[in-house]
């Protein structure tokens, strides 16, 4: 398992970016567009953490930015903690068999959510490729909300 990124929203991404860039002295290493689901991702590391190895592999902090305005409460301002598995099924499997509900199953065969005991959202991400759909994550319907 690797840690990726803790996510947040930004009511205003300009200046939410001036604060973790400009006076936090994070540094966007992507950003990524969305026309069609009308947000904007970028990622954002510590200048110390930019590289591991040779590879920007550093943990990061996802800045969503909503393009349509929203009131976040209640902690929806922020969003997940996220981490790449070797075998989204397998991983999901060893969850869902200690008890833990899959609140979004790997249906695609790379992306799930569950929620700690605390309600904090985990995304878990398959490395790699996705792996081919495969019952009975296909037809398991969400559970919740993540």
């Amino acid at each position: 398992m690797q840690y990726l990124h803790t996510m947040v929203r930004a009511r205003d991404l300009k200046e939410t970016l001036a604060f973790y860039c400009d006076t936090l002295g994070l540094v966007e290493t992507s950003r990524y567009d969305s026309e069609e689901g009308r947000f904007t991702l970028v990622f954002l590391a510590a200048p110390g953490d930019i590289e591991q190895g040779g590879e920007k592999r550093a943990p990061k902090v996802e800045i969503t930015h909503n393009w349509d305005p929203e009131e976040y409460d209640g902690g929806r301002n922020f969003g997940h903690l996220a981490y790449r598995v070797d075998d989204i099924y397998a991983t999901c499997q060893r969850l869902m068999d200690a008890g833990v509900t899959i609140n979004r199953p790997p249906r695609d065969g790379h992306m799930a959510f569950v929620r700690s005991p605390d309600g904090i959202s985990i995304e878990l991400l398959q490395a790699g490729e996705s792996l081919a759909p495969q019952e009975p994550w296909v037809s398991m319907a969400n559970t919740g909300s993540w």
